[in-house]
């Protein structure tokens, strides 16, 4: 935690690079860590009862454990006991045209999460865009990558209105295979065939195509039979949330120009960054103390440890010789950012939000 109270300053301190590319991609997701209850909290905070039993044995220990807790209450349908917190991650890079036509990167990858309220995260990438060179109204494109939250594009389209966006394919196919398991069931043959068809219509630009063929196959499904009920309720799910993304999903123009039509770089950083340290089986967290920890493995795997670790060791050595007092280890975690950096993200009410992109 000692360490980690430094690494915001850090980041907003280092330099942007200076041979970056052409486009700069943004893509953004989310990802929940078990969050330790007040419950929990107590209970390991508090003073550990002892347990009495005769032998002294490890089995018989654990058994007598047991019997002083008592029954082991039950979660209600719909608990959940990860109680998870989310972050924010964020994933930024630029891509350089090359000379055979094709878009050429990442370059200068940079990771970045927190535990603090999304709006404050999409400041931070406008921020981080301006400094590398991308400042708002630029004429320079601006690329985001998104996974269908609609918070997500209503801020990114504010803070970034000349931006194109695209929602993660991947996705997208993922709920059509749920739908088509829905529609055929076990007939796989059935369920692929329907699955490249609409995929071809994906691919080729045209979702609305693909919007009003699924409303057209709704309407052939009896609306009082119990046996269409589960496919209707499938099909509602889906077109409800592909007709608010029309505008993100003109996939045909974006693969013509070499762009990003999936996240799975920030997939990848969810998995790497968050999952294999702060998700690991038995693990409850208090988001204070895990953001330090955050910060952390972000400089380490963006690999700005070293340039981090000098810098910080410089602002130690300033302190000293001005006299004062440098307390590098710390027992009490930084409070979550919240107030400053999420007014700063506020636009003025005169500038409207980016309207949709007609597919």
């Amino acid at each position: 935690m000692g360490m980690g109270k430094d690494s915001v300053a850090s980041m907003e301190h280092a330099q942007a690079p200076t041979d970056d590319g052409d486009i700069f991609v943004i893509e953004v997701d989310g990802k929940a860590t078990p969050t330790a209850t007040e419950a929990e909290l107590d209970k390991r905070r508090g003073k550990r009862r002892k347990t009495p039993h005769a032998c002294g044995c490890a089995r018989h220990r654990g058994q007598a454990k047991r019997a002083c807790r008592g029954k082991k209450k039950r979660r209600k349908p719909g608990d959940k006991s990860k109680n998870g917190r989310s972050i924010t991650l964020v994933v930024m890079y630029t891509l350089k045209r090359g000379d055979d036509g094709r878009l050429h990167g990442p370059i200068h990858k940079r990771v970045w999460g927190s535990y603090a309220p999304r709006k404050m995260m999409l400041a931070w990438a406008r921020a981080q865009a301006t400094k590398r060179g991308f400042p708002p109204g630029t004429d320079k494109r601006i690329h985001i990558v998104v996974d269908g939250e609609t918070c997500l594009y209503d801020g990114l389209s504010v803070l970034f209105p000349q931006a194109t966006f695209a929602l993660d394919i991947r996705h997208v196919e993922e709920r059509l295979w749920k739908v088509a398991r829905v529609l055929y069931g076990p007939d796989a043959a059935r369920v692929e065939a329907w699955i490249e068809d609409h995929r071809e219509l994906l691919y080729t630009g045209r979702a609305l195509e693909l919007v009003t063929g699924l409303k057209a196959l709704t309407l052939t499904l009896s609306a009082r039979a119990k046996r269409d009920a589960s496919k209707r309720e499938a099909l509602s799910d889906l077109i409800g949330s592909l007709q608010k993304r029309l505008s993100m999903m003109a996939y045909q123009d974006l693969i013509e120009a070499d762009l990003v039509i999936a996240s799975g770089i920030v997939e990848g950083a969810a998995r790497y960054v968050v999952g294999e340290r702060l998700d690991c089986s038995g693990m409850r967290w208090i988001p204070e103390r895990a953001e330090a920890l955050l910060h952390l493995r972000c400089i380490e795997l963006n690999g700005d440890w070293e340039r981090f670790f000098a810098w910080g060791y410089q602002r130690w050595l300033d302190q000293m010789r001005a006299g004062q007092r440098v307390v590098i280890r710390a027992d009490h975690p930084a409070a979550l950012p919240t107030a400053v950096l999420v007014e700063a993200a506020d636009i003025p009410a005169h500038q409207e939000r980016k309207p949709p992109i007609a597919a």
